[in-house]
C-alpha cells in the first residue's frame, strides 16, 4: 500500500473546479485508490465519487450543505443534488467518522450522509473536527478493509 499526501491547491476556498481536476490528475486516484477526505476534503471525496470510480471514500466530518457560509457556498460543492446512488455504484465501501461534539459540523449534517450512503460509522461524542495528527482508529479501518 502507498499512501499519497500532498498539499492540496486552494486550500482556503477549496473550489471543486480546482481540487476535482487536481485529485484526478495529480493524485491519480482511480478504482485501486482508497481516497480519504477530511471536513471540505470529504465533501471533495464524496463529488469525486459521483464522477469516478474509486476504491472507497472514508469521510470524516461531512457535510452536505455550504453550512450558511458565503465561502462554502462559492466553493461549488453545494450547488447541485447530491448523487448518492453513483457514489455507491462508483465506490467498494464508504466509511464515516463524526463526531457529535464537532464545532464546524453538525452531526444532522453528517446523519444525511449516513442515510444515503450507509458507510460503516464511526461516531464519537468527544474528537470535535478532528483537528489531530494521531488517528490509530483510521488507520485500523483501512487495514481492515484491505484485508477483504
Amino acid at each position: 500500500m502507498e499512501c499519497v499526501l500532498k498539499n492540496m491547491p486552494d486550500p482556503v476556498m477549496a473550489r471543486e473546479s480546482i481540487w476535482i481536476p487536481f485529485m484526478h490528475d495529480e493524485l491519480c486516484c482511480d478504482e485501486k485508490t482508497i481516497i480519504v477526505g477530511h471536513s471540505s476534503g470529504a465533501v471533495a471525496a464524496m463529488r469525486y465519487a459521483e464522477k469516478y470510480k474509486v476504491h472507497g471514500i472514508i469521510l470524516v466530518s461531512p457535510c452536505v450543505t455550504d453550512l450558511g457560509m458565503e465561502s462554502e457556498r462559492v466553493s461549488g460543492y453545494y450547488s447541485r443534488p447530491w448523487e448518492w446512488e453513483l457514489m455507491k455504484m462508483n465506490s467498494q465501501f464508504v466509511a464515516l467518522y463524526g463526531s457529535t461534539d464537532d464545532p464546524f459540523i453538525s452531526w444532522t449534517e453528517m446523519q444525511v450522509v449516513i442515510d444515503n450512503l450507509n458507510p460503516d460509522c464511526h461516531k464519537f461524542d468527544d474528537r470535535g473536527h478532528f483537528m489531530t495528527s494521531v488517528f490509530p482508529d483510521l488507520i485500523a479501518t483501512i487495514q481492515k478493509l484491505l484485508k477483504h
